[in-house]
């Protein structure tokens, strides 16, 4: 079993840096491939990077790759979001989610779930 927990969110002016943060239990983290999806209002929940646990190899939705990174601390048990350069149309509802298997973009690959945390970007 895996708990996540974020935190992070805010309101930011467009231009701006927000850094989401993860904190998982488990004592099985490192193994784990950890992602982090948004939901805006209206629309479906989307995938936005990725990070594997073996390797730490990354991966990034298009609309986000070059103003987001991805990065994990085994030893806390933290995943993070460092989001750059951020634009109204980020704003959304971040989730961090976690799947002990090699990294995926789909949603339904993933068995765990943290609350999520809210961004707002104003222009």
């Amino acid at each position: 079993q895996v708990h996540l927990v974020e935190s992070g969110g805010g309101l930011v002016q467009a231009g701006d840096s927000l850094r989401l943060s993860c904190a998982a239990s488990g004592r099985t983290f490192s193994g784990y491939t950890m992602g982090w999806f948004r939901q805006a209002p209206g629309k479906e929940r989307e995938f936005v990077a990725s990070i594997r646990g073996s390797s730490s190899s990354t991966d990034y939705a298009a609309s986000v790759k070059g103003r987001f990174t991805i990065s994990r601390d085994n030893a806390k048990i933290t995943v993070y979001l460092q989001m750059n350069s951020l634009k109204p149309e980020d704003t959304a509802v971040y989730y961090c989610a976690a799947r002990n298997e090699r990294p995926s973009t789909f949603i339904y690959d993933y068995d765990y779930w943290g609350q999520g945390t809210q961004v707002t970007v104003s222009s």
